[in-house]
């Protein structure tokens, strides 16, 4: 056989040699493949977790409200003062059973001072609370102390899980009883579907209250310590004063959990880890397999190469032959034919960089305007949408109680908001177009008002005391209304997150001066103050020391536009007795006709 048979001609040994060499690839791309596969399952828990939480969240919150209002009712309180009355005790026992079916609650009951029950929604069952007493129960025992009280367990009479919210019911400052509402968790793990991932919600003493699966229930996820033991006995939460260790293979669930500060329970999705090392395998022998492809591929292409260099250099001498006959005569030609060449690909070449350049500027400008535009649109409706909840949600309340006169006033405001929300659209729909309104007379301590109004709630749940230094004369500066509204709900705004870490007390001062260059309004809180990072770049969009789901960035920096837009200044300080004081400078007007500013376009 001839020594240059085809047989021979790949040289397998060397392709041998080469997939030894690049096997070694295929430990990258498991990790790759790792990370990758990790980090989708772990992006996918951690929406579903966010969904059930809302919705574990939602289902108690809907309940929370409910003993502070039912213990203001006057058949509750009757039964309380006269318990011997039993007309007083039936009416009462129906009308919580009435309650009881229109808000979905497990149960409704009132205790007396004693801890005995007086009046239950379940009077009519025989294992009903009426004559029971849950005085050894700590949301008991929080509500007669004036708090709401808070508690997981199962019912000593019906056995079943529940939620339990209590409240105080007091005659002056005498605490004459107790009205708890039950809410029932069975439902919440009915929502969790046939699926590889696994449901498991603890409490405080890290015992598993809700899980799906029936075999991890009331199951401690670690050692439980003396005082949690004594504390199991003495408030009977689970079926079992000893919990016993859940005991998990190790390195068989990823697990990602949520801690829910108001209950102190911690939400946790736990994923088998087979769900990334199946798609991990997959991907590893796709990529052996696509690596040994490469390799015959590359044997067969080295069988090609040698034909083709014998075939080229038969061609090479003919051709060779060929440009010596030539090279003379053509000389010249190929020379300016050579530059010719070489300056039109020049000029093709700019001129689709110049296009490629041009598509590229104006798809940028595109992206940043629309960008700007829906962060802006974001930032300046979330506060109005808050208020209209919160307005919303007090009518319903109203309504229940029969006093349409405020929950028309409430409807109203709500009205006013939307038109607002309109005004604040359309001029950023102006704003887009690079509109421009010329300032008037606007009243300074109306538009301030109202900023104030908008954030009342919220002021009032945060218990910060507010402090006005302000003329009693109004003050009227160069502004737009609308834009004027809009600076001084983000600076309100933004002093009272300033204060969501800081202990009580709260405040913040509001004064205003007059000088030769306009007003100033000052707006200072008693929270940590600006660092010195964020004094240099607090005007920066999206720049922010808040969490992505607190804020966007925008707040001053869209003050700081709309100010220039008014000819007027923002300054950003920090007191000298602590704090962060916002300094708005505004050029003064003459006193204008009224109060409204023709920027609002939602008319």
């Amino acid at each position: 056989m001839p020594t240059d048979s085809p047989l021979r001609r790949p040289r397998w040994r060397s392709l041998l040699l080469l997939a030894a060499l690049l096997t070694p690839l295929l430990w990258p791309l498991q990790q790759l493949a790792e990370r990758y596969y990790s980090s989708e399952l772990s992006e996918q828990n951690r929406q579903t977790l966010d969904l059930y939480v809302a919705n574990l969240l939602g289902s108690l919150r809907r309940y929370e409200v409910l003993p502070p209002i039912l213990g203001d009712l006057p058949a509750l309180r009757g039964v309380l003062t006269h318990p011997q009355n039993l007309d007083a005790q039936v009416r009462a026992n129906q009308l919580l059973e009435e309650v009881r079916g229109q808000t979905g609650a497990d149960s409704i009951y009132l205790m007396d001072a004693a801890g005995t029950t007086l009046a239950a929604s379940n009077w009519r069952q025989p294992d009903s609370f009426v004559g029971r007493n849950f005085a050894f129960r700590p949301y008991y025992r929080e509500a007669v102390t004036g708090h709401l009280g808070r508690f997981f367990g199962l019912g000593t009479t019906s056995g079943k899980r529940g939620y339990y919210f209590a409240a105080a019911v007091k005659e002056g400052d005498t605490v004459i009883g107790a009205l708890v509402v039950k809410v029932d968790l069975d439902t919440t793990e009915t929502l969790w579907g046939k699926t590889p991932e696994q449901l498991l919600v603890t409490d405080s003493n890290g015992v598993v209250i809700l899980t799906s699966r029936a075999e991890w229930r009331f199951r401690a996820t670690r050692a439980l310590s003396e005082q949690e033991r004594l504390e199991i006995a003495a408030n009977k939460p689970y079926p079992t004063l000893e919990p016993q260790l859940l005991k998990l293979r190790e390195n068989a669930w990823i697990v990602q959990s949520r801690s829910l500060a108001e209950t102190g329970w911690t939400v946790s999705i736990l994923a088998p880890a087979e769900q990334v090392a199946r798609p991990v395998q997959t991907a590893v022998a796709v990529g052996g397999a696509t690596l040994l492809v490469l390799i015959l591929l590359l044997g067969l292409m080295m069988q090609r190469r040698r034909h083709y260099l014998e075939r080229i250099a038969i061609d090479a001498r003919a051709r060779r032959e060929l440009e010596i006959r030539v090279l003379d005569r053509t000389r010249d030609l190929e020379t300016l034919n050579t530059r010719l060449k070489n300056e039109v690909l020049e000029r093709e070449h700019a001129q689709q960089e110049l296009l490629r350049a041009q598509d590229e500027l104006v798809q940028a400008g595109k992206l940043s305007a629309l960008g700007t535009m829906s962060a802006s649109i974001s930032h300046e409706l979330n506060q109005p949408l808050a208020a209209i909840r919160s307005y919303a949600e007090n009518a319903t309340v109203l309504l229940d109680h029969q006093r349409t006169d405020d929950a028309r006033g409430n409807l109203k405001l709500i009205g006013e908001l939307t038109g607002r929300m309109s005004s604040i659209i359309a001029h950023l729909r102006a704003f887009a177009r690079r509109d421009r309104h010329a300032p008037e007379s606007v009243a300074l301590q109306p538009a301030l008002d109202d900023a104030l109004a908008l954030l009342a709630k919220r002021r009032r749940a945060m218990d910060v005391e507010l402090i006005r230094d302000l003329p009693d004369a109004t003050l009227w500066v160069q502004a737009g209304e609308t834009r004027l509204r809009q600076v001084l709900g983000n600076v309100l705004a933004n002093a009272l997150d300033a204060l969501v870490e800081k202990a009580p007390p709260r405040r913040i001062w509001l004064s205003a001066v007059t000088d030769e260059q306009g007003v100033q309004l000052s707006i200072r809180d008693n929270g940590p103050g600006f660092s010195v990072d964020a004094l240099k770049r607090a005007r920066e969009p999206f720049f922010t020391t808040k969490t992505s789901a607190q804020g966007l960035g925008l707040g001053l920096a869209i003050c700081e536009t709309l100010m220039r837009a008014l000819g007027g200044e923002l300054q950003l300080a920090n007191h000298p007795e602590g704090g962060a004081v916002l300094t708005l400078h505004l050029r003064a007007a003459a006193p204008g006709v009224n109060h409204h500013s023709s920027e609002d376009l939602s008319a």
